[in-house]
């Protein structure tokens, strides 16, 4: 078990100063990792927990995540629990906080770790009572934690996320830097099943390319009309097969864009789950998507991205983290204007979106397939996309 003896930080927290020793592989260890962000954020916590997984493969692995969040680790063997925390709902206030807690405490949990930074995940760590808690200097409830790694806000969030495996002596260089999202036999069949019914099929000469215009935030959406517009390029360029991607909230986007184009495109809106949407995204060739969850778990399983930055900026640390991607984008004093992009454009003006011409996107797809079955190139360390600012 952790040996949290003596040593005893500023806080009167007991702490094991320069490095935390924990038994060999991890035997007898019960490490929980929390990240209950955004479903994209969870995509860039998979090499955290590989990395936890490849270093103590004897100790006992879970993650505590939203309900969301669930099909993008089900399959994951790397994790031996998922717990759920659906904190706008049952799990919400004071009362869900405690009920949470003390769940989590009735797991008996050593060490708990989470590149999650809010002040409500610090509090429930340490209601629940886990003996050795390490989380971000910059996280709200940083005073809860025994150990506080500094978040570099100048590193992709993959290399942030590693970064905080510090305290067990493991710097990020030491690292395996992938992007993990796993899909099930289950999963897979009722993607093959689904692409059947549709017509969809694989074949020599085919190009099947994967589109994702939507997005929660409206500012990181390029537009209907230029999606349109790509799609009547690829359909004259190539011999290609376009699959619309979304969840319900994309329904309207995407019927914008089939009506744009004589309904040239697959609509895949609502049509896959969460667990099936990595086996969809492994037919495509190539991925086309704002910035946005779906981008990840395409990186995650391979597959060459297009992504088309509005609002938001690669220098935030949410970039396609491949060597084979692509991000457009248009340079502009205005950018970013928040995060997680907005509602609505803070000038009125959306010239992020409106100034990314459809041929810029379309000229990064054929460089793309143009290296169309050769090896990835992603055992490098750090892999960084072909940036393209106008």
């Amino acid at each position: 078990m952790c040996p949290l003896g003596d040593p005893v930080n500023d806080l009167g927290h007991p702490f094991m100063g320069a490095f935390l020793h924990i038994s060999d592989r991890g035997a007898g260890e019960r490490i929980l990792i929390v990240q209950t962000s955004f479903l994209g954020d969870v995509v860039l916590t998979t090499p955290l927990i590989s990395e936890l997984r490849r270093r103590f493969p004897e100790a006992r692995l879970a993650i505590l995540c939203t309900p969301a969040a669930r099909g993008l680790l089900e399959a994951n063997p790397d994790l031996d629990d998922i717990i759920t925390d659906d904190k706008k709902s049952e799990g919400s206030g004071i009362k869900g906080l405690w009920i949470k807690a003390r769940q989590l405490n009735a797991q008996n949990f050593t060490v708990a770790v989470s590149p999650h930074k809010s002040l409500r995940t610090a509090l429930l760590l340490t209601l629940a009572g886990i003996p050795y808690r390490i989380g971000f200097r910059q996280s709200t409830g940083w005073f809860f934690y025994h150990d506080r790694v500094d978040r570099n806000s100048r590193s992709h969030d993959v290399e942030r996320n590693l970064s905080i495996l510090k305290p067990f002596g493991i710097e990020p260089w030491q690292c395996v830097k992938r992007l993990r999202v796993e899909v099930s036999p289950a999963a897979r069949a009722t993607v093959a099943r689904l692409f059947q019914s549709l017509g969809v099929e694989r074949k020599e000469g085919k190009v099947i390319v994967g589109l994702n215009p939507g997005s929660v935030w409206p500012t990181k959406r390029w537009s209907a009309e230029r999606y349109a517009e790509l799609v009547r390029r690829l359909k004259q360029t190539y011999d290609c097969e376009v699959l619309l991607f979304g969840g319900p909230d994309d329904a309207a986007i995407v019927d914008r864009i089939q009506g744009l184009v004589g309904h040239l495109g697959r609509n895949l809106v609502g049509r896959t789950s969460l667990a099936e949407l990595a086996g969809a995204l492994e037919w495509c060739d190539v991925f086309i998507t704002n910035d946005s969850m779906p981008m990840h778990v395409a990186v995650a399983r391979g597959v060459p991205v297009v992504a088309v930055f509005c609002a938001t900026t690669p220098g935030l640390g949410f970039y396609p983290y491949s060597s084979r991607a692509v991000v457009v984008e248009k340079s502009l004093p205005c950018r970013p204007c928040a995060l997680h992009g907005g509602l609505r454009c803070p000038l009125g003006t959306e010239d992020c979106i409106r100034l990314i011409p459809a041929e810029e996107v379309m000229q990064a797809v054929k460089r793309l397939l143009s290296h169309r079955g050769q090896t990835s190139g992603e055992d490098r360390a750090d892999p960084v996309p072909e940036f393209v600012s106008l």
